[in-house]
């Protein structure tokens, strides 16, 4: 009898305390109370942590995040891995940068006068440019997976190092690539509610007579970022469980042969979950153009797949296939965020973060493995 069969019957020796209902709610959402828990003691262990405009920085900074993990979470169900998405972000926000870069200064420069190009038609296709190349690595990742037969480690370990390469040719080395409108980083880090106490209140964009040396006067609710998070994870959280889509994408990671045996043509529908890990990715790096107002390249871009894995696992994925919630991926992002920022706000460095998640990571596995039937 297996574990999670003890658990619905109440059998002896199905683990005690998990025997019950609220054993099997604390095994299952265990991320999500220790979330509340960090909360807790990181708003106890400083006045500065339980506000909601550090809040509302935790959401918004964490919206590439969010992307990532969504999109790791695609490929973990279906018993793989992307390690390229990291690069895939890199590559996505520093070309969208090159783009307007060459085409701003070509032109266009904010003038509007005659012959030149509007600020919105280099900004569109900077981000069509982004988006587009954010599609080709996810397409060789799955016909490298499924037609040559290549380990999904290795094969998105090899679009890492072309990615890699491409973004490092179009940075110039390590530049962050700068140029593009100023328009871009009043989009990308505006917010849904601008309330003025003394004067106005405005939705979307800040009032034109508030300039960046006052805007701390005004208070800021809702930035538009979690918009983005929230559509991303809102569609695949219905893709994976509403539609035909999601119910194969679970059917081959929970077993392949019986997937291919049920008449699944599993070759393209793993073709299509690289493809969309990847333009997710690339809509995550777009996003960080937007946010940061350069294309970002960092040498430790290795750490943003990392991270997504953490966070796909805390959340309750298995890395052998077949199980993982979107909800419970937002939790693993928000998990991860919530513990970095604490550590920092209480003054301990911040590299006790990564002891914080391998504890993490290893808590999850144990519950994953001790109790493989329960999620």
């Amino acid at each position: 009898m297996s574990n999670g069969e003890r658990l619905k019957q109440g059998a002896p020796g199905g683990g005690g305390f998990f025997q019950t209902a609220p054993g099997r709610f604390s095994a299952r959402n265990w991320a999500l109370i220790f979330l509340f828990l960090m909360i807790l003691f990181f708003s106890l262990g400083s006045s500065g942590f339980f506000d909601i405009v550090n809040f509302q920085n935790i959401i918004h900074l964490s919206t590439g995040a969010f992307l990532l993990a969504a999109a790791e979470l695609l490929v973990v169900i279906t018993g793989g891995i992307d390690l390229s998405i990291g690069y895939v972000y890199g590559l996505s926000s520093v070309l969208g940068a090159k783009v307007m870069q060459i085409l701003y200064a070509g032109g266009a420069g904010g003038a509007g006068g005659a012959g030149s190009m509007p600020v919105w038609q280099v900004i569109a296709l900077g981000c069509l440019a982004a988006l587009s190349v954010s599609i080709v690595p996810g397409l060789a990742n799955g016909v490298l997976v499924t037609r040559f037969r290549v380990p999904p480690f290795i094969a998105t370990m090899g679009m890492w190092g072309i990615c890699n390469g491409i973004t490092l040719f179009l940075a110039d080395g390590f530049m962050p690539v700068m140029g593009a409108p100023s328009e871009i980083n009043a989009i990308g880090n505006s917010y849904f509610l601008y309330i003025d106490p003394s004067k106005s209140i405005s939705f979307f964009a800040k009032p034109s007579y508030i300039t960046q040396a006052n805007i701390r006067s005004v208070l800021r609710l809702v930035p538009n970022s979690l918009f983005l998070s929230l559509l991303v994870l809102l569609v695949l959280g219905f893709v994976l469980g509403r539609t035909r889509f999601g119910k194969h994408t679970y059917a081959i990671g929970g077993s392949m042969d019986a997937a291919i045996r049920s008449g699944i043509n599993v070759n393209r529908h793993l073709v299509m979950i690289y493809v969309i890990a990847s333009f997710v990715s690339g809509v995550a790096g777009l996003f960080n153009l937007f946010q940061t107002g350069i294309g970002n390249y960092t040498p430790s871009g290795a750490n943003y797949e990392l991270m997504a894995v953490a966070a796909v696992v805390i959340g309750g994925a298995s890395l052998t296939g077949g199980k993982g919630r979107i909800l419970g991926t937002a939790v693993g992002v928000l998990v991860l965020a919530v513990l970095e920022n604490g550590l920092q706000i209480i003054g301990v460095s911040a590299f006790y973060r990564y002891i914080g998640v391998g504890v993490l990571l290893t808590i999850a596995v144990i519950i994953d493995r001790a109790f493989p039937d329960l999620f």
